[in-house]
């Protein structure tokens, strides 16, 4: 009889055949060759880009793509930008996902089922056909151009996915809870952020990786709906290296490599919440 334990350690450490290890690492290659590309061509010189023998490694290495990103005050600003654009998303989707996912997890009322529905078929209209409805609000209230304006524009497409991962996780709460803080006293704010809030800590970190990330990553939106003083990194970098009939590669590779390592180091550092909080909202009951 197989232990849950041997169980566990399979699904861990699963085994593989000689195959298995060949074609995984044919994968991993396949997956990492375009971050490689990326990351040579960074420290490549302009003017051997297009060479016709360019060579896999870079046979004279340089820096001054790097250098030349923090000599660029614009962009700099343009990533100042892009983190309190990317934080405020992540914290007003996290909130207010988190409310009105315990709302639709935890109450019954009329017309909650059309509000899921209609959560789900905003999460299949592209953004693009936002963009001019979004443009005509902000500019109407006032808001166009500001970091406010950015991030309510960017918090429209990542709330959908937000509710719907902390639903999941929170349609699994044991009722008992709620009615133990009702019995001791504690009021309905209360119990949201003293009880259901802290034990769904992995599911809230996970949806503000996601709204992070996609605040993070958005040029559309960027570009349109921010101006020169609040337009976030892929937009500055789209009018910084890429201009009619010629693009500084060299350049824009390197300035990618720089503004993906923050990413880089959140997933690290929030890789195990992340991963906990997917699977929480994944599975119902």
């Amino acid at each position: 009889m197989t232990r849950r334990s041997e169980v566990g350690e399979a699904i861990s450490q699963p085994r593989l055949s000689g195959r298995g290890r060949v074609a995984l690492a044919a994968l991993v290659a396949f997956g990492l060759l375009p971050i490689y590309w990326l990351t040579a061509t960074a420290f490549t010189n302009r003017s051997d880009v297009f060479a016709v023998h360019r060579p896999l490694i870079p046979l004279n290495p340089t820096i001054d793509n790097f250098v030349a990103f923090f000599q660029n005050t614009a962009l700099l600003q343009d990533l100042a930008n892009s983190f309190v654009v990317s934080t405020g998303t992540a914290l007003l989707s996290v909130f207010v996902g988190g409310l009105m996912a315990y709302s639709l997890s935890k109450f019954r009322y009329s017309g909650r089922n059309a509000l899921m529905l209609m959560f789900l078929i905003g999460q299949l209209i592209p953004g693009a056909l936002l963009l001019v409805s979004l443009y005509l609000i902000l500019g109407s209230v006032g808001l166009l151009y500001t970091y406010t304006g950015l991030i309510l524009s960017f918090t429209t497409f990542t709330l959908p996915l937000t509710v719907f991962l902390l639903k999941g996780i929170m349609d699994a709460l044991p009722d008992d809870i709620l009615e133990a803080a009702k019995v001791d006293g504690l009021s309905r704010i209360s119990t949201i952020f003293r009880i259901v809030f802290p034990l769904v800590v992995p599911g809230l970190i996970a949806a503000g990786m996601f709204a992070f990330m996609r605040g993070w990553s958005d040029l559309l939106f960027a570009l349109t709906l921010a101006g020169p003083d609040k337009q976030t990194l892929p937009a500055g970098l789209t009018q910084a290296f890429i201009h009619e009939g010629t693009a500084d590669w060299p350049g824009l590779m390197a300035a990618s490599l720089i503004t993906s390592i923050p990413l880089a180091i959140i997933f690290v550092l929030l890789q195990r919440f992340f991963v906990s909080g997917l699977a929480a909202g994944a599975v119902k009951g």
